[in-house]
């Protein structure tokens, strides 16, 4: 949860939401709200992204951006599809059950996902960044029978006075979504927050956590991408938001076990895009992603 506005790693992946809008995994994947968080010059690549004639026309910096939000796309779309399956289950089969986005970024969820109707849903980010978020989602009505704002800055003060600030409720099951986040944080950090998270887990508390598996060819592929877009003076957001911690899905199961968490399905992004039929061009990419699900004990 990075100080400051949006993030651009923020930016980027809701970019690649709303190029995959109704082009990719059709049928299984819809993000109309996304276009709708982004600012006019966010939405040049997008467009472009989305019109076959004018990204063969690109050139230069602006083929670079046409292809970086082409390629986050396709690997959006299939964690987002099993995130927003698993959610849409988890609110249906109990009543009362609570949805925390954690680090929410530009997370759409709250003004799209339907199934949220019924459910109280808290964005949980840092002050300054959710404070751009709300302000770009201000002409946007919410589909989440309630929606709470939830401001920390975790480098001084602990997630779990926030959320009980908030009003979340420690005895009722939650529905923890925590993508996009884990693999920018550092492993102590991943698991001090997952003992945070599993103090206010009830019994029957989902947590989905979306994270990297290790990988040298990705890592070295990232640090290059910034190189050339440095040397470009183009814009990526790889350069300021490197990962600092990737996972096995082993360990991962571990880290959950320890604090109470058993995972019921831990699955790579290439995977479930061939489920979803959604495109796997980037098959390494996609390979590296993961969705581990869990569930509380008791």
């Amino acid at each position: 949860m990075k100080s400051g506005g949006a993030s651009r790693t923020a930016v980027f992946v809701c970019q690649g939401r709303a190029v995959a809008d109704g082009r990719l995994a059709a049928g299984r994947f819809s993000d109309p709200v996304a276009r709708r968080l982004l600012r006019p010059d966010e939405l040049e690549p997008v467009e472009a992204a989305r019109d076959e004639a004018a990204a063969e026309q690109a050139r230069g910096r602006e083929r670079w951006a046409v292809e970086s939000v082409r390629a986050c796309a396709e690997v959006v779309v299939p964690r987002t599809v099993m995130i927003d399956d698993v959610v849409t289950r988890a609110v249906t089969d109990r009543d009362g059950m609570q949805v925390v986005l954690l680090g929410a970024g530009l997370d759409g969820r709250p003004w799209r996902l339907r199934a949220l109707e019924a459910a109280t849903v808290f964005c949980v980010d840092h002050p300054a960044t959710q404070a751009e978020a709300r302000e770009r989602a201000a002409g946007l009505t919410p589909v989440a029978g309630r929606l709470v704002f939830a401001p920390v800055d975790l480098t001084t003060e602990p997630l779990d006075a926030a959320l009980e600030a908030a009003g979340h409720d420690r005895a009722a099951p939650t529905v923890w979504v925590w993508e996009g986040v884990v693999p920018y944080l550092r492993e102590p950090e991943v698991a001090a927050t997952a003992t945070a998270l599993a103090g206010r887990s009830a019994p029957g508390s989902v947590l989905l956590v979306h994270y990297q598996a290790p990988s040298l060819t990705a890592a070295l592929a990232r640090g290059v991408l910034g190189l050339v877009a440095r040397a470009g003076r183009v814009e990526s957001a790889t350069a300021d938001e490197p990962w600092r911690s990737a996972w096995r899905p082993a360990e991962m199961a571990g880290l959950l076990a320890a604090r109470g968490f058993a995972v019921e399905r831990d699955a790579d992004l290439l995977r479930l895009a061939r489920e979803i039929g959604s495109p796997a061009a980037h098959g390494r990419s996609l390979r590296n992603g993961r969705v581990a699900v869990s569930r509380m004990r008791g």
